[in-house]
């Protein structure tokens, strides 16, 4: 297998995918029963998993679909599946997936989206390493051959250029986590559709 993945059964990770609406319910039974995704259920990793249960209802209510990026999905001549991987502790993921909901959601039958659990498909996870990290969301896009045609993630460039500089000064995640979290609340996922566009442009 290479880098793009091609030799995984990508229709067979299609059909196990769930919706973004089984996704959000999934979430929510979980942390009914003090759960979250994944196997770690400890309180720290709970509290993350509250925390961006609160950002995901943030982005789902201020989610507004660029110019640029409807005209180019109504412009697009074949349907799209967007597999992405996720978790609900995942601040990136709660930053971004119910972005890419809304972007299907908007498309008129021309993007359809499902989610797996990052933890859940390791073998899926590690042919999509952001510099040998299981970085998420991932999103994988395949077209109607389920055939591998582009691929995004983790996080837009910039928040990525934050991470990297915060990482390489050794600073403490909390500290960078919380400005990179101002910083998706004050884009209002412009930069994502920007990329967005560049990745349907493939």
């Amino acid at each position: 297998m290479n880098a793009e993945g091609k030799a995984m059964d990508y229709r067979r990770y299609w059909e196990q995918g769930m919706s973004y609406e089984a996704y959000r319910a999934l979430i929510a039974a979980l942390h009914a029963e003090d759960k979250t995704t994944g196997s770690n259920h400890s309180p720290e990793m709970l509290e993350y998993s509250r925390l961006n249960e609160h950002r995901m209802e943030r982005v789902e209510k201020r989610f507004l679909l660029s110019e640029a990026l409807g005209n180019l999905i109504r412009s697009l001549e074949s349907p799209l599946r967007w597999l992405v991987l996720s978790e609900a502790w995942c601040g990136d993921a709660a930053q971004n997936v119910p972005a890419l909901h809304h972007v299907s959601a908007l498309s008129g039958g021309k993007i359809e989206m499902r989610l797996l659990l990052r933890d859940e498909h390791p073998e899926l996870m590690d042919q999509w390493l952001t510099n040998g990290g299981k970085s998420i969301p991932k999103l994988i896009q395949l077209d109607a051959n389920f055939d591998v045609c582009g691929s995004w993630g983790p996080r837009p460039a910039e928040a990525q250029r934050m991470v990297n500089e915060a990482r390489a000064a050794a600073e403490d995640h909390h500290v960078y986590a919380e400005r990179i979290h101002k910083w998706y609340a004050q884009n209002n996922s412009a930069d994502l559709q920007v990329e967005l566009c560049t990745l349907l442009s493939l």
